[in-house]
């Protein structure tokens, strides 16, 4: 069989996007021209509400509106539980004691259309457009358990590696403060990932506080910002959907590796009735050994049907579906992230930022053109 587990559709996209100007408290003997202009010029737009007062408090307001087009790069690590997989709308066969994934990998290419407003001086709200190609790689064993030797042993192994496409909205709003030149950020945002192979799209909640300061270049209105942060991701763990077999199966040995595992299971089941007749009457009626008697038994059971119930789909690829759900969270819920802002003028600005510090790695490219409502 063909990597029949099927976790290759345990995806983990996430977006970062978050906003990309603030509302800058000017201060300091330097700037107390700007400050005084900034208390006596009448606020031109809308928006953001208040807008007016906090100009005159000597906040330096970025643009009311603006929409950015947003590289993202991500590499994640995931874990996997509850695996239950069936072929062909058959029976599910829970897999927890059999498999064990060694690798879990998700890579993703995503670009986004951002458009945003400054609701109130303190509070960006943003939605979220976006398109992903990505892939997952996922490297699993069946494992069993022989109570005769005391040990578990993997009998057979399989990779894969699926490249699917999606498309995600979302929405978002970044609470943001200006003290002492600086900035403190905390995006937030939630966004559905909608892949085609999956029963319903994904849900993820973004959290990334950032705090940074903000430099004035030497020429009006040109800038460049740094900051730190974090990057916390939560996504919907249960995944559940149903694919053709033929789709997602690469050409190999797969059906060796089968019949490997078949033959494992069955030699495995000797071992332990052999174990089992060997004890006296004494020893099966301890509840220790009868432990171990029973889950092996059980776990044999499960090996053997799925495997069996794997080789007959595949005996039949091209006509086979496979059903699967699962339950999938990150690896690390955190990771580190740093980043900066070149402002051209208060019309135009690049961002780039890059996350790091744990089994996620990330980067994000942004270009920004913003104007008053």
């Amino acid at each position: 069989m063909k990597n029949y587990i099927l976790f290759a559709f345990c995806l983990f996209l996430s977006l970062s996007v978050n906003a990309q100007v603030f509302s800058n408290k000017e201060v300091g003997k330097a700037n107390q021209e700007l400050i005084d202009s900034l208390k006596v010029t009448d606020y031109p737009y809308a928006l953001p509400i208040w807008g007016d007062k906090a100009t005159k408090a000597g906040y330096h307001l970025p643009y009311s509106a603006g929409i950015s087009v947003n590289y993202l790069w991500q590499e994640s690590d995931i874990l996997i539980d509850n695996l239950s997989v069936g072929f062909n709308n058959g029976p599910m066969y829970n897999l927890d004691n059999i498999i064990r994934f060694n690798k879990a990998q998700v890579s993703s290419n995503t670009l986004t259309v951002r458009p945003d407003i400054w609701l109130f001086p303190f509070l960006n709200v943003y939605g979220i457009l976006g398109k992903t190609s990505a892939s997952t790689e996922v490297g699993m064993g069946v494992w069993l358990q022989n109570p005769a030797t005391g040990t578990e042993t993997e009998v057979t192994s399989f990779e894969s590696k699926v490249d699917f496409e999606a498309t995600s909205f979302g929405i978002g709003m970044t609470p943001t403060i200006g003290v002492a030149g600086g900035f403190l950020a905390l995006d937030m945002n939630c966004a559905w990932t909608d892949v085609p192979q999956l029963n319903k799209p994904t849900f993820t909640f973004v959290f990334g506080p950032r705090l940074g300061k903000n430099f004035k270049l030497n020429k009006p209105d040109r800038t460049i910002a740094v900051w730190a942060g974090g990057f916390r991701v939560h996504f919907k763990s249960d995944t559940n959907g149903s694919v053709n077999l033929s789709e997602v199966l690469p050409e190999g040995d797969l059906d060796e590796k089968i019949q490997n595992g078949i033959t494992a299971v069955n030699d495995t089941q000797q071992q332990v009735d052999a174990w089992w007749n060997g004890l006296t009457p004494i020893e099966q009626n301890s509840p220790v050994n009868q432990a171990k008697y029973n889950t092996a038994n059980q776990i044999l059971d499960r090996a053997g049907e799925f495997l069996a119930a794997a080789d007959t789909a595949v005996n039949n690829i091209s006509n086979s579906t496979v059903q699967y759900s699962m339950d999938k969270n990150p690896k690390d819920m955190w990771n580190f992230i740093v980043g900066s802002q070149y402002q051209f003028n208060k019309h135009w600005m690049f961002r780039a930022e890059a996350g790091f510090l744990s089994s996620r790695t990330q980067f994000l490219a942004s270009l920004q053109y913003r104007f008053g409502l």
